[in-house]
């Protein structure tokens, strides 16, 4: 743009050619030296240069921005940051910036992410060498140069060495590109946050989407305080690396050398393939011989539902802690046009998990983001098709998005739902055979098939459907026991025979397959950690002594490579803050214990590259059906005692007796900060995420159906309304009015 006529034509001997852009802090001019070198030249607002106290900051933060150098930052060249109006002069880098980029051309891809991604952990290696943190390092910052990408402006930057100049309750940087510490503690950022931010900024590079994105400042930072980013459509292995920046825990964020290791693995021309959408909780190996029944799914005793009195979802708010949060959103020394908030945030208690507290707003409980159209309901997935049920095998729901609900199970084929409304829009299958649903991607829904035959023996089929016509794409034979699972180049199943590890693309073309065998035995099963096919193998003819051992995949060429000898009976359950998580029964009474009430002695944490683990006992009456939810490990006993254990140490946050019997594994709500829950009769139960106390609970449903008491309830989110499946029945309720229910 051009000089405007307010504009000086010249400032510290620089001759201003143009004018670059204008932010809440100052202008920015292209300007020319007298031996003809470029430079972007910054001068402060006027009302900015009458502080003092910022005049000290800026100072401060010039020979701070001095000491940076390096191919992909924009170097302080001269600066004056006692003028009258104060200013500093980088070298001028000709290129659009990032976000120009993405909104002109879309998303990276290929050569020019992996780049763009190297180029800015250099960056940020050079920024941090000299004690610097940016603090807004987002894609208006980032100069897509024709020799690779520059960090610019550190006028927000805070030396570490000098604290003593920042503000007390203001926080510096741009919302959706900022940490959590920036908003819950702005004194104490460190590098680290610099890697949250860089992780927001990649997922917008590679989808155009910011991964926290509230509409608003408010929202948004409330967002990157409390609640899961959005990856959709981040393929692997950047999706991995992401969710590891991303962590709401900076000491669980990668080091930027370690960073630079993983962001060398990202596709050089072609696309990795997508993650997937949606998939079925990881399914936990049980080496109990053939034909077993999956470790958390326990024959239910049939027994009457006797119906309480519900309590408001407002009484009770977890044991009297009270936490509340007054946010004031002010503009203060903006860098771009979308400003600087200024936030003064009430002290409040950090749950016993070590996650950052949830708070309500001044104005009350957080609005619930329901999908478009939304009213409680409840659906009948009954069918009158016979045939003889996969009764071993879980009901449940699977969501795609926000429009639509995969269900699946005994009693009834797959079903898909609106989300909205509850309409069956389609059903799958010759009778009610079918499981819940594998997983949902690329359009398509992968379940289970058997054709009910009494002639012969037809083995299990896995198959996948249209996700919007129920069209059945494509099948193949797979075991009947061993679940299949979908990792980032595919789907991994184990062949009819279990003599082997088979894996599909989405047109069911087979990539690749590997035998099923180990150190320990040849009784496999496939698990998936962070996108990355496993196996685990047991003795075939006694699954219940020796050891089991951990098998890495390739994901390309299928190559097994065993990796670590872990305990027997060892079950997985998913990646928290990076490392793999498995959890190890008590061997002394695991055998003699029904399913869903078994007990464990400790969680392992595996190193998926070394297979190096690390061993975290467990609480003496640690016991019932796991499930991995964020970085917390909960337990559900049948008797309805719930148990919270922290990932990362093995630490019981706590232990709640509910009196609710038959829970399904929870979900977790950080908007609502609780846990819910529903059992068989669909009661549903909300507990406080960080006590466990009971928050609220309903009645049961009136008639779910005839497989009650012999299926395992389910309870799934789509946005934040709660969706439970009990018996044959479906239903969804809001988080925070669970009374208002659908007849």
């Amino acid at each position: 743009m051009s000089l405007s006529p307010g504009d000086a034509e010249s400032i510290g001997g620089y001759k201003l050619l143009d004018r670059l852009g204008s932010g809440g802090m100052g202008v920015v001019h292209l300007g020319l030296s007298d031996s003809g070198r470029q430079v972007a030249i910054k001068v402060v607002h006027a009302q900015y240069a009458l502080d003092e106290e910022f005049r000290a900051r800026f100072r401060q933060e010039v020979a701070a921005a001095r000491r940076v150098s390096g191919a992909f930052t924009a170097p302080v060249v001269d600066a004056d940051p006692d003028a009258e109006l104060p200013w500093m002069a980088t070298l001028y880098v000709p290129g659009r910036t990032l976000s120009e980029v993405v909104a002109e051309q879309g998303p990276l891809g290929g050569r020019k992410l992996r780049t763009l991604a190297l180029g800015l952990v250099e960056a940020l290696r050079d920024i941090h060498r000299v004690g610097m943190v940016h603090r807004d390092l987002k894609p208006s910052n980032v100069l897509m140069a024709e020799d690779g990408p520059r960090v610019i402006d550190f006028g927000i930057s805070r030396a570490a060495d000098n604290e003593d100049l920042t503000v007390t309750g203001r926080l510096i940087g741009t919302p959706p590109f900022m940490s959590p510490e920036q908003f819950a503690a702005p004194r104490d950022v460190t590098a680290a946050s610099d890697v949250f931010s860089l992780g927001s900024l990649l997922v917008y590079a590679a989808t155009g989407n910011r991964p926290f994105d509230g509409g608003s400042p408010y929202l948004t930072g409330y967002q990157v305080m409390h609640e899961l980013p959005r990856l959709d459509g981040v393929a692997e292995p950047l999706r991995s690396i992401a969710e590891r920046c991303l962590d709401k825990d900076p000491e669980a964020r990668p080091q930027l050398d370690e960073l630079q290791g993983l962001l060398r693995t990202l596709p050089d021309s072609a696309q990795a393939l997508a993650v997937p959408e949606y998939a079925s909780a990881l399914t936990v190996p049980d080496f109990r011989g053939a034909g077993s029944r999956p470790a958390s799914r326990g024959r239910r005793i049939p027994r009457s539902a006797s119906p309480d009195t519900t309590v408001p979802p407002t009484a009770r708010r977890g044991g009297g802690r009270t936490r509340r949060i007054l946010i004031g959103i002010g503009a203060a020394l903006a860098v771009s046009a979308a400003g600087i908030l200024t936030m003064h945030m009430v002290a409040s208690p950090v749950p016993a998990d070590g996650s950052p507290a949830v708070h309500a707003s001044a104005t009350g409980t957080p609005a619930a983001g329901l999908p478009a159209g939304w009213k409680p309901w409840r659906a009948s997935l009954r069918t009158e098709k016979k045939g003889d049920p996969l009764d071993y095998l879980e009901s449940g729901c699977l969501p795609s998005g926000s429009t639509a609900v995969y269900c699946g199970g005994t009693g009834f084929t797959v079903t898909r739902l609106d989300a909205a409304s509850g309409r069956v829009e389609w059903r799958y299958g010759i009778s009610p055979e079918t499981s819940r649903p594998i997983g949902v991607r690329d359009g398509r829904v992968y379940a289970y098939r058997k054709p009910d035959s009494t002639e012969t023996y037809i083995t299990r089929r896995l198959v996948a459907l249209d996700a919007r016509t129920g069209t059945e794409l494509w099948s193949r034979p797979v075991s009947e026991d061993e679940p299949a699972v979908l990792f980032s180049g595919g789907i991994l199943a184990m062949d009819e025979n279990k003599t082997a590890f088979v894996a599909y693309d989405k047109t069911g073309r087979r990539l690749w397959s590997a035998p099923a065998k180990s150190s320990s035995g040849t009784y496999c099963t496939p698990v998936v950690f962070n996108g990355a096919p496993y196996g685990l193998c047991a003795d075939g003819d006694d699954p219940n002594s020796g050891s089991n051992s951990l098998l890495r995949l390739d994901p390309v060429k299928g190559t097994a490579q065993e990796i670590a000898q872990l305990p027997v009976n060892v079950q997985a359950l998913g990646v928290a803050n990076g490392r793999p998580l498995l959890l190890v029964p008590d061997p002394k009474k695991y055998q003699s214990t029904p399913d869903g009430d078994r007990p464990y002695s400790a969680l392992l944490r595996v190193d998926p590259g070394t297979g190096k683990f690390r061993r975290l006992p467990l609480q003496t009456g640690t016991r019932g059906t796991a499930a991995l939810v964020g970085s917390v490990v909960y337990l559900v006993r049948p008797d309805g005692t719930v148990t919270a254990v922290r990932g990362s140490d093995g630490t019981r946050l706590w232990q709640r007796t509910t009196d609710v019997e038959n829970l399904s594994t929870p979900v977790l709500s950080v908007k609502y900060d609780s846990l819910y829950l529903s059992n068989e009769y669909g009661r549903l139960l909300a507990l406080n995420r960080a006590t466990g106390a009971v928050r609220w609970r309903t009645a049961a449903i009136a008639d779910p159906g005839e497989s009650a008491s012999e299926t395992t309830p389910y309870v799934l989110q789509v946005k934040d309304a709660i969706v439970a499946v009990a018996g044959d029945t479906a239903f969804s309720v809001r988080p925070d009015r669970p009374t208002k229910t659908a007849k």
